[in-house]
């Protein structure tokens, strides 16, 4: 079969390498997507196999190399750990396969060079999701502000409080230089925000990053601000601490897009109960992956409204545009109004399915390629060393 061709004899028949959170959740969105469907999945943890094969009559793997093997796929999404995304890529693009590699895309611009040049090498298509650029109200916003019609974007400010410091970590999560941290696993979904609203490129960044909790020995909040080459300018903060919750200011409309309840403090205080590292590691996959009882929660809930990464306001030369749990408000001189949009019940998931099938099928061009991956991964590495020297770091500095 031609690399493309897939898309024109029936659905791209998808695997998940992976199946955590990340994994788990992208699962229900290829369930609901009419261009995918399931056709395997893979992960070295035997528990999560064992409820994927209860539940899914398909092949499940114990190895990347055991399904890149498997004819019976033309696609994987790659959910595994930072650190393996270059391997899993270049093996999936040398079984001839399309990829979704989650964010960020790798550690270092070397490696998603090598990335990059894998799949171009063997012809298929790569996409850099799930990030929160993906989602509805953002995707909107952005059409609205290229269309002219408020005038060019001036500032833009987004800010999140979350409890992601205290989620169940394996030890690499909370070493930076292995990625872990704040600004490899959450600061992406800003960077991406802000890029696709500004419409250019980050010029430079001027950051100041914190480690509150010497037994989370990672950067848990950070603010910066960003310049943009056309002179947009942004600010964007984050706090992993489980304090304040910036879903206060969504109606406590979850970043999922899910009604919760509020809970300060309540994720600090289970992890302060593990008594072991295995423990906490057992507990992520508890908890949160493949077939847990918070997953099929979060699938049975009713009333998604629209997901979510904190606070976002843009100021435009001729209006300013708050993102709503609905959609996004338009304040100008006329007042405010609100643009709402359909719920989104898979949290922009469809929408990372959609860009690639548009690219297989050669409908689209793809806006979340390999090289706007490598490009976000190259703001955040400027973000980390702005924080580690105390300047300003202009993205030029960065390794291309």
């Amino acid at each position: 079969m031609a690399k493309n061709e897939s898309s024109a004899r029936g659905p791209i028949r998808i695997a998940v390498l992976g199946l955590g959170m990340a994994g788990g959740g992208m699962i229900a969105a290829i369930d609901a997507s009419p261009h995918f469907e399931l056709g395997a999945a893979a992960d070295a943890r035997a528990s999560l196999r064992d409820r994927f094969r209860a539940q899914r009559n398909l092949p499940v793997f114990a190895s990347e190399r055991e399904l890149f093997a498997y004819d019976g796929i033309d696609a994987v999404y790659v959910a595994t750990p930072h650190q393996m995304h270059e391997d899993h890529v270049r093996q999936a693009a040398a079984a001839g396969k399309h990829v979704i590699v989650e964010k960020p895309m790798a550690l270092s611009s070397a490696a998603c060079d090598a990335m990059i040049q894998a799949v171009e090498r063997a012809g298929v298509t790569m996409i850099v999701g799930h990030s929160h650029g993906f989602d509805p109200a953002v995707q909107a916003m952005h059409e609205a502000i290229a269309s002219g019609a408020y005038g060019r974007p001036a500032m833009i400010n987004t800010f999140s409080y979350t409890d992601f410091i205290y989620r169940p970590r394996r030890p690499e999560e909370l070493q930076t230089d292995k990625g872990g941290g704040i600004i490899f696993n959450q600061l992406p979904h800003q960077i991406e925000i802000l890029r696709l609203l500004a419409g250019a490129t980050v010029k430079s960044v001027r950051a100041a990053g914190y480690v509150l909790d010497p037994s989370r020995p990672t950067e848990g909040c950070l603010t910066a601000f960003v310049r943009f080459g056309n002179g947009t300018a942004a600010s964007m903060t984050y706090s992993g601490y489980d304090r304040f919750d910036v879903d206060e200011f969504h109606d406590w409309v979850s970043e999922s897009g899910l009604p919760k309840t509020a809970r300060h403090g309540a994720t600090q205080q289970r992890q302060a109960q593990f008594a072991e590292v295995a423990e906490e590691i057992a507990a992520r996959s508890d908890h949160y992956g493949y077939g847990s009882e918070r997953q099929q929660a979060r699938e049975r809930a009713s009333g998604a409204r629209q997901p979510h990464f904190g606070s976002l306001i843009v100021t435009c030369g001729k209006a300013d545009l708050r993102q709503t749990p609905d959609g996004y408000a338009v304040y100008d001189r006329s007042g405010c109004r609100e643009v709402r949009l359909p719920p989104d019940a898979y949290s922009g998931r469809l929408q990372v399915l959609e860009e690639l099938y548009l690219a297989v099928a050669g409908i689209k061009p793809a806006v979340h390629d390999g090289r706007f991956g490598r490009d976000t991964l190259r703001v955040a590495l400027a973000l980390l060393q702005s924080v580690r020297e105390d300047r300003e770091i202009a993205i030029a500095e960065i390794e291309p």
